[in-house]
């Protein structure tokens, strides 16, 4: 009860300053300070959109992985030290994090939604151990996997029953390739 009645009362006192230093200010020249509130209001809702976007402009602007003719895929370390992919999934973009500790394709349930499967009819019959401990599995099976030219049918795949936002590519789908290595900072994946 203190804590929010100190709250209410610092903006309280923030809206009397601020309202009180514009009502001396509009007295004193009217157009100058509607132009300058307007140009802060303005800066103040850009800086929310740009916090609220973030993680999106973020993702945009990570460096993304290159399709070379061959069956060839190049894919940057990401910003966070990881390799990230996009894959069509169903025929619909998935954003994957590369993960030779997963055993298969690991989607989260946002993801699995995403690609048309219904993470709350699945039986989830199997166990994953993670950094936040064991979670429950579902196995499913992908219609398709697309990588740029790289398409595969019936992939064999799981979801997690877990708040995880990323899925995760693993080894039984990383095996598909000829090659995989590890060049500087990039993964080279070869059909």
């Amino acid at each position: 009860m203190g804590e929010e009645f100190g709250r209410t009362a610092y903006l309280v006192l923030l809206l009397v300053a601020v309202g009180g230093f514009l009502l001396v200010e509009l007295r004193a020249r009217p157009g100058k300070t509607l132009r300058q509130a307007a140009a802060w209001g303005l800066i103040f809702m850009g800086a929310l959109a740009l916090a609220g976007l973030w993680e999106d402009i973020r993702n945009t602007v990570s460096p993304q992985a290159r399709m070379l003719e061959g069956g060839r895929v190049e894919v940057p370390l990401g910003n966070d030290g990881h390799f990230h992919l996009t894959a069509e999934v169903n025929g619909i973009p998935v954003r994957f994090v590369i993960d030779t500790g997963a055993t298969t394709i690991a989607l989260g349930p946002r993801d699995a939604g995403r690609v048309g499967i219904d993470p709350d009819s699945l039986g989830y019959v199997g166990q994953a151990r993670t950094a936040n401990g064991i979670i429950e599995t579902a196995p499913v099976t992908l219609d398709s996997v697309t990588l740029g030219e790289i398409h595969d049918s019936r992939v064999p795949a799981m979801v997690l029953r877990s708040d995880l936002d990323q899925s995760l590519m693993g080894m039984s789908y990383l095996s598909r390739f000829a090659r995989v290595s590890i060049e500087g900072n990039r993964l080279i994946l070869e059909r």
